[in-house]
């Protein structure tokens, strides 16, 4: 039996592994439903309604944040990364470029620069062309 969460075969992946993605599918499952409740939300004119949902997807965002936490703590280079940005004031994009960064200059291996020395994907090199 098989599930679309998984890219390799499940019963070669180690326990460790199944559960982080069983918790990224999670995750993704929360966000979606975040915005299926924020589009009815929207156009419900019936205010009872509109309370239901209000109170469901307050229940679905808090899900989302337990997943995110549970992922948080199994990656700490990736903690460390949303360290630099979540609850932080200023721009999401130079917060993001600053925390990859500064995870990077830390060693981790997972986080090596590219082979050109840059630490960047070249994405935001693609920021404003027509592609």
């Amino acid at each position: 039996m098989g599930f679309d969460q998984y890219h390799e075969p499940p019963d070669e992946l180690p326990a460790e592994t199944r559960t982080f993605a069983r918790l990224c599918a999670s995750l993704t499952e929360e966000a979606e439903a975040i915005g299926w409740y924020e589009q009815r939300l929207a156009i419900e004119p019936n205010p009872v309604a509109r309370a239901v949902m209000a109170n469901a997807v307050g229940e679905e965002f808090k899900h989302f944040s337990m997943d995110l936490e549970f992922l948080l703590r199994q990656k700490p280079e990736w903690r460390e990364i949303a360290q630099g940005i979540l609850f932080k004031e200023g721009d999401i994009v130079e917060r993001g470029e600053a925390a990859e960064a500064a995870a990077d200059e830390d060693g981790d291996p997972t986080l090596d620069p590219a082979p050109t020395g840059s630490a960047s994907l070249g994405i935001g090199s693609l920021r404003g062309r027509d592609l």
